[in-house]
Parts: structure tokens; C-alpha cells; sequence
């Protein structure tokens, strides 16, 4: 039994890394561009593909890991710089619109490229094996990923937090008109917040591929539960996202266990649960 619960809370962990990943790009985004963007699971699923033709190209998970992520943040400078700029003083509606259009796109236009078979990416040969984690034997690259997200989350917050940069995007969340008019390029730094959480959510995709592997359809679903997350860690707030995160992947890798019939509808209570105790649906507050 204890040894089940070390597994089972461990690959909790890794599913809400994961999470955490992907959320945090479309958290950024919705925190200063104010658009939540549909096509963030697209961009999860094409930094997987990347990866996968990447890795078959070149025998290097490690080069995939690099440049898959980035071949997404350059899709996602191309995106916000052609089509999204154009929307920032449209409503939501019209951003909703777009960004879904663009995922159904991106759905379709996978399915052409890569077809509808079931693709793989396989661990690093150097973390293949297992390790022994309260008298549990589990997989070092699974260990890695909950490393890597930690690492990530402490990063990112003290660059938003601690730096000119963080306080510069942080001043544009507040009243991007007054730091325009100070002579900051707002435009650039819009596409660069775009386009970093575009390689965060690429970068998702490669280090998830070899535990979720790749298929059609991987992008709406992981989509759902990433949106699930940051309405409830909070539009816009980091650490909103990792708290949250951790809160919907270890519930749902218990639910999936225990009651599998019932584990989607335990992450949408969950959600309904947090919006009802607070209703801006934030934990940010209660757990900074």
C-alpha cells in the first residue's frame, strides 16, 4: 500500500509538471495580452511532432528537447505578428473565435502532415533506468520532469518578480497605454510574451511525449484540463498555476485509480468548487 501511494503521488507530480508547463505559457499570455488562446493545445501537440521528426532526423532526444520548442515559439511569433495583434482591441468573443479557428486548423493540418497513427518519442537513453524512491522503484526521467518543473517555476518567478524586465511586464499587465507611452515597445514585448509561452507549451509537448505519446486529438484534450487549470490557479498568475496544477494532477492521476468513471467529473467539481469558494477563482491568494 505505501508503496502504491509513493507511485501514484509521484506520478501525480509528473502529470501536474506537465501541466504546470503548458499552463504557465497560456497564464502568461492571458496575464499580459488579455487573450486567452485556444490554439495554446496546438501548440503542445506540433512541439510533440517536432520533437518525434526532430529525434528520427538527428538520434538526439536532448537536440529535440531544444529545437522543437523553438520551432513552436517561432509559429507563435508568426501567429501573434500576422493575425492576433490585429485583435487586441476587439472583444473576447472575436480572440475566442480566431484562436479556436486556428486550433481547428492546426487539427487538421496535423493530421495531413503526420497522419492519425500513434507516434513515439523514447526517453533518454542516460535516464532509461529507475530509481529507487522511498523503497519504490521509479523512472529517472519521470523524476527529472518534477525537477525541471520546480526549476521552471522558481525561475520564471523570480524574473517576474525580481528583475527590470519582470517589472516592465508586470507594469504593462497594470496600464500598457502609460508604459507605451514611455517609450517601451509594447508591440515587441507582446509577440516575445506570445512566443515564450508558445516554446513553453512546445517544450511541454517534447519532455510529455514519451510518457503520453502522440496522437490527433492530443491537443483538445490536454487543452481542456490546461484551461481547467488556470481558471482555477487564477488568469494570469504564476504561482496561481502551480498551486492549481498540483492541485488537478494529483487529484486526477488518483481519481483515474480509483474511480476511473468518475475522474473527469472530479477536476470540473474541483473547479466548481474553487469558483464557488472564490468566485474570481484565484488560489494565488491564499497560497502566496
Amino acid at each position: 500500500m505505501a508503496e502504491f501511494l509513493v507511485v501514484q503521488t509521484l506520478n501525480g507530480l509528473v502529470y501536474s509538471m506537465l501541466l504546470f508547463v503548458l499552463a504557465l505559457g497560456l497564464s502568461l499570455t492571458f496575464g499580459l495580452l488579455r487573450v486567452v488562446n485556444l490554439a495554446h493545445g496546438s501548440f503542445f501537440l506540433f512541439g510533440a511532432y517536432a520533437g518525434v521528426m526532430i529525434w528520427k532526423a538527428t538520434g538526439s532526444f536532448w537536440l529535440a528537447a531544444a529545437l522543437g520548442p523553438l520551432a513552436v515559439g517561432l509559429l507563435g511569433v508568426a501567429l501573434e505578428h500576422l493575425w492576433l495583434r490585429r485583435f487586441y482591441r476587439r472583444s473576447d468573443l472575436d480572440q475566442v473565435i480566431l484562436t479556436f479557428g486556428f486550433a481547428l486548423v492546426f487539427a487538421d493540418g496535423a493530421k495531413m502532415i503526420w497522419g492519425k497513427d500513434i507516434l513515439s518519442l523514447p526517453a533518454p537513453a542516460a535516464l532509461a533506468g529507475a530509481v529507487p524512491v522511498l523503497g519504490a522503484a521509479f523512472p529517472a526521467y519521470r523524476l527529472l520532469i518534477i525537477g525541471a518543473g520546480v526549476a521552471l517555476f522558481v525561475l520564471i518567478w523570480l524574473v517576474i518578480e525580481r528583475t527590470q524586465a519582470g517589472a516592465l511586464i508586470r507594469a504593462s499587465v497594470s496600464d500598457r497605454d502609460m508604459v507605451g507611452g514611455l517609450g517601451f515597445n509594447i508591440s515587441l514585448l507582446f509577440t516575445g510574451v506570445f512566443a515564450f509561452g508558445a516554446l513553453l507549451a512546445g517544450l511541454a509537448g517534447v519532455i510529455g511525449a514519451p510518457i503520453t505519446s502522440v496522437y490527433p486529438g492530443l491537443d483538445f484534450d490536454i487543452l481542456i484540463t490546461t484551461l481547467i487549470v488556470v481558471v482555477v490557479g487564477g488568469l494570469g498568475s504564476i504561482a496561481g498555476a502551480f498551486w492549481a496544477s498540483l492541485l488537478i494532477g494529483i487529484s486526477e492521476t488518483f481519481g483515474k485509480v480509483a474511480l476511473p468513471e468518475f475522474a473527469s467529473f472530479l477536476i470540473f467539481a474541483l473547479m466548481a468548487a474553487v469558483l464557488l469558494l472564490r468566485s474570481w477563482g484565484r488560489l494565488e491568494e491564499d497560497m502566496d
